[in-house]
Formats: structure tokens, C-alpha cells, sequence
């Protein structure tokens, strides 16, 4: 338990030595977060190039994997490599169906994620949160399904409009962090 004290403290010490720089940080996020809800398909075009990149360097990644695997390795490291490099290539030639698939994933996932913590939380005590881990799932099924029948029109702002939205949070929990820091967090 001293190591864990020990820790909050040094995490404690270093929030107060850079709360000027937290402020800055989360002061950008915030006007990113806005310039992108002012423009959530360009916001939505700049999440598939992001994606897009990933995948490339994920397929790279996998590909110099090839050289080092032996055997059935091989062929599942190229395989995979190549698929991911380029899925990650299409997405620069056509952001906007590479948009409308991860939209539709993201509103499976979404849909499955929801029934999942809803099957899960009945097996919850009541007196621990069953309720707030039911309702929880209630809403990430809500907002797959909206998601799923919007599609593919909404395909066009979605991932802008998350992107916006999670910008803005951690714009502003950044901020709310850099004042408590500055003014002096507990020990």
C-alpha cells in the first residue's frame, strides 16, 4: 500500500509542476473538438485517414513478421499484412464507403456490445449497480441501433460527430484536471 502512496503522490506532485501545460492541452482539445463539430464530414474524412494510416502500419508491421515466422506463421503474418495494408490504402481512394463501413461496424459492435452488458449485469446483485450496469447497456444498444438504421446517410457525420464529442470531453476534463491541480489535489 506505501507503493501505492507513493505513486499518488509523485502523480499528485507531477499534476501541480506542469498544470499550465494540462490547461494548454486541454484548451486545444476543446477548439479541435469544436472546429470539428463546426465540420463534422471533414472531421469524418479526417478519422478514416487516421484508421487508414493505422492499418498500413499495422499490415507493415505484420509483414516484417513475416521474415521472422516459420511455417503455417508465414502465411498467416502475409496474409493478414497484406490485407490490412491494404484495406489502410483503400481508405485514402475512398473515405467515404471506408466511412460508411466502419460506421456500420461501429454500430454492430455497438449493438452487440449493449446486449452483452445487458445479459451480463442481470447476473449482478441489485445492492452493487445491477441496474446501472443494465441501463448502461440499455443506451450502447440504443445508440448501435440508431446508428444501424441511419445507415448509410449517417455514415457521412457519425464518426466526425464522435470525434467532435470525445475531443470536447477531454478538452474539458483536461481543463477541470489543470485547475485542480493548480489549486492542490488532496494527499
Amino acid at each position: 500500500m506505501a507503493f501505492l502512496t507513493t505513486i499518488g503522490s509523485e502523480i499528485r506532485s507531477e499534476l501541480r509542476r506542469n498544470w499550465g501545460w494540462i490547461l494548454a492541452a486541454g484548451i486545444v482539445m476543446l477548439l479541435a473538438g469544436i472546429l470539428a463539430f463546426g465540420n463534422v464530414l471533414m472531421a469524418t474524412v479526417a478519422s478514416v485517414y487516421y484508421v487508414g494510416v493505422l492499418m498500413v502500419i499495422g499490415g507493415i508491421a505484420q509483414l516484417v513478421q513475416v521474415f521472422y515466422a516459420t511455417g503455417w506463421g508465414r502465411l498467416y503474418w502475409l496474409l493478414g499484412g497484406v490485407l490490412y495494408t491494404l484495406a489502410g490504402i483503400l481508405t485514402f481512394f475512398n473515405p467515404l464507403l471506408a466511412a460508411s463501413i466502419l460506421t456500420l461496424f461501429l454500430g454492430a459492435a455497438l449493438v452487440a456490445g449493449g446486449v452483452l452488458r445487458i445479459v451480463l449485469a442481470w447476473r449482478v446483485d441489485p445492492d452493487l449497480g445491477k441496474w446501472w450496469l443494465v441501463a448502461a447497456g440499455v443506451i450502447t444498444l440504443l445508440a448501435g441501433l440508431v446508428i444501424l438504421f441511419g445507415w448509410p446517410v449517417n455514415s457521412l457525420y457519425i464518426l466526425g460527430l464522435l470525434l467532435a464529442i470525445d475531443l470536447m470531453f477531454q478538452g474539458w476534463a483536461a481543463i477541470f484536471l489543470a485547475f485542480a491541480a493548480r489549486k492542490g489535489l488532496p494527499e
